[in-house]
């Protein structure tokens, strides 16, 4: 099969021996929505950097449908890329910004026109054509930074944490429409961002990076739900984490001792009695999670009604404040 994007084992190290990115795997189908996400210095946007060419690589392979690109400078690759500071240019008008990328490329004037117009149109941007970008809103700068991305018709758009810049009220109604933009479009997009809501509301699935690595490939809901690590179980969501060591297993479920009692769970991978764990509870839907040294991943309270052990019930009806997480 071929992907729209492949990276396998990228790697990106500096001058200085400082590696920023290590082992990157990825494998994206056409018109996916994946977000990358981290704490700042993960190495999401170096990733994102070394994808669009602005970034050498140290080791490992790009492939865009198949074809490596790991050579290519920027302006030959079929991505685009949207900053967080959009780069637009403040002497050109908005029509000429959308169009800057079609010129750079050779097309003829009335193909751009074209093009351009139909880009405008779509974004909801033809009435303000005229006009200079420092004369807008933010959201309208926005886009204009997504047309210009998007009128040379990518295979692949590129997102830097576009919408750092706006309010809270406006970036929600970008992200709205952004998605639906996508979906529309069929293009497929790689999102950076540090923002979590940004990334379980929009993404089809979420690359969660610490320290250049990467720690989880997933679907939100799989993501907030089943962590592999102990990193997304503490990164994700708002949680409480305990202590625990695993004990055994009794009618298929893991049973594993916390400060709060004994705790039943579903194994989501390898693990062995008597190695530690950490119980993960988020706060704003009936589960829990349990993540062990070894990558275990286990669920409670799971659809249907809660099944808790009485060590676990007496617990709860000692501290009732605890009953909303569950």
């Amino acid at each position: 099969m071929i992907h729209d994007l492949e990276l396998t084992k990228v790697g990106k190290v500096y001058d200085n021996g400082t590696p920023a990115v290590i082992g990157f795997d990825l494998a994206v189908t056409k018109g996916e929505f994946i977000a990358f996400l981290g704490p700042s210095g993960c190495g999401k946007t170096t990733t994102l950097r070394m994808i669009a060419g602005f970034e050498s690589i140290s080791s490992g392979d790009i492939k865009i449908k198949g074809a490596r690109i790991n050579d290519l400078p920027p302006e030959k690759r079929p991505t685009s890329m949207i900053f967080q500071n959009y780069a637009l240019f403040p002497h050109m008008t908005v029509h000429r910004n959308v169009g800057y990328g079609l010129e750079v490329k050779g097309l003829s004037k009335a193909e751009r026109e074209a093009k351009v117009d139909r880009m405008l149109a779509t974004l909801g941007l033809d009435d303000v054509a005229d006009k200079r970008p420092d004369k807008l809103s933010g959201g309208q700068r926005q886009r204009i930074a997504l047309a210009r991305g998007l009128v040379v018709e990518p295979d692949i758009l590129l997102l830097d944490e576009p919408l750092g810049a706006l309010d809270a009220n406006l970036r929600k109604a970008i992200q709205n429409e952004l998605k639906l933009l996508q979906k529309t479009l069929g293009v497929t997009f790689i999102f950076v961002t540090h923002a979590q809501s940004e990334a379980l509301a929009l993404s089809d699935r979420i690359v969660v990076m610490n320290q250049g690595r990467v720690e989880q490939i997933s679907p939100p809901h799989q993501l907030y739900t089943r962590p592999n690590t102990p990193f997304v179980a503490q990164f994700i969501g708002r949680n409480t984490i305990l202590d625990g060591a695993i004990k055994g297993v009794e009618d298929g479920r893991v049973v594993v001792e916390t400060p709060l009692g004994l705790l039943r769970g579903m194994a989501n991978g390898a693990f062995a009695t008597g190695s530690s764990a950490a119980t993960r509870t988020p706060n704003s839907v009936p589960l829990t999670s349990a993540v062990g040294s070894s990558g275990l991943s286990l669920m409670f309270c799971q659809s249907g009604p809660t099944k808790m052990l009485p060590e676990m019930s007496r617990m709860l009806n000692r501290y009732p404040t605890m009953k909303s997480a569950w």
